[in-house]
């Protein structure tokens, strides 16, 4: 049994804990409205640029002179997985939550007898990939360094991308990130870059088939500008989608973490008093033990 001392130091120790807890919530709540109005701010510009490239691909669909960003190599045996996550822990399953679902497809892939190559853009998506599919990582994207992520750091990657697929190094390139939903609830996504997927909708579909469209520059030349900026606009959003949902997540893991910590310290303060209360009692019955035999 743990001495009245012991007691008195661990409910200070937990104490101290839950104030840091506490401090990190609310400074997780403060960051959380910008990153959210960022992400959400973000998220018209990305969905309309793939409403226009699926417009464009509907026209270009079965054509021998579609871009190769958005037709492909013809060919899917190398794999790049582009898996972005925090630079920082303490936020609950977040960057768990990618990792998972980036490995469950490498795993996938590999069993498959294709080639893997992981690129992360954030440390705690290496150090969860590193143990199993260390092989597979062929660089690390370090953001700590920034302080609110801006489009050119996302250009830089989508640029280097885009370098690699140029150079054959791979055929077909996968985003995973994290959806922002609510503080509570963040979805961890994955998305096609290259070739390009866009949904097409039944209303684009009919205009392809039943409109002529005419474009000034040509199609070439539009899709020729747009595909690549398309990957780094979808690396931007999904940055800014994980900058969201990192601070909701860690919004939410702190408060369960100071829940928990107040729980802890009125268990523990339980225990000391009733600790205290027996020692001072056998004092008293030893005092008057030794008054009696007197």
């Amino acid at each position: 049994m743990p001495s009245l001392k012991d007691l008195r130091n661990r409910i200070a120790s937990v104490k101290a804990t839950q104030k840091i807890t506490k401090a990190m919530q609310m400074v997780a709540a403060a960051k959380l409205r910008r990153a959210q109005e960022a992400a959400e701010a973000a998220r018209p510009y990305a969905e309309r640029m793939g409403a226009v490239l699926a417009n464009l691909a509907v026209a270009f669909e079965g054509r021998d002179d579609a871009p190769k960003l958005m037709s492909g190599t013809g060919n899917d045996q190398v794999h790049l997985l582009l898996v972005a996550t925090a630079e920082r822990g303490l936020c609950g399953g977040f960057n768990t939550n990618i990792a998972k679902l980036a490995r469950e497809k490498a795993r996938s892939l590999i069993k498959q007898g294709k080639t893997v190559k992981i690129i992360c853009v954030g440390k705690k998506g290496y150090d969860a990939l590193k143990r199993e599919l260390g092989q597979q990582i062929i660089e690390t994207v370090d953001l700590r360094s920034v302080k609110n992520v801006g489009f050119n750091n996302a250009d830089e990657i989508g640029r280097k991308v885009i370098s690699m697929f140029e150079n054959g190094e791979f055929d077909v390139c996968t985003l995973y990130y994290s959806t922002f939903k609510s503080v509570i609830a963040q979805e961890p996504t994955e998305l096609q870059l290259i070739p390009a997927q866009f949904e097409t909708t039944e209303a684009d579909a009919g205009a392809g088939a039943n409109s002529v469209y005419e474009y000034e520059p040509e199609e070439t030349e539009i899709l020729a500008d747009l595909l690549p900026r398309n990957i780094s606009v979808q690396v931007f959003r999904a940055l800014l989608e994980n900058a969201a949902s990192e601070q909701g997540a860690r919004m939410s893991a702190m408060d369960n973490a100071t829940r928990n910590a107040g729980e802890m310290i009125d268990k523990l303060t339980i225990n000391y008093n009733r600790q205290r209360q027996a020692q001072i009692t056998t004092e008293l019955i030893e005092i008057i033990s030794g008054a009696e035999a007197l």
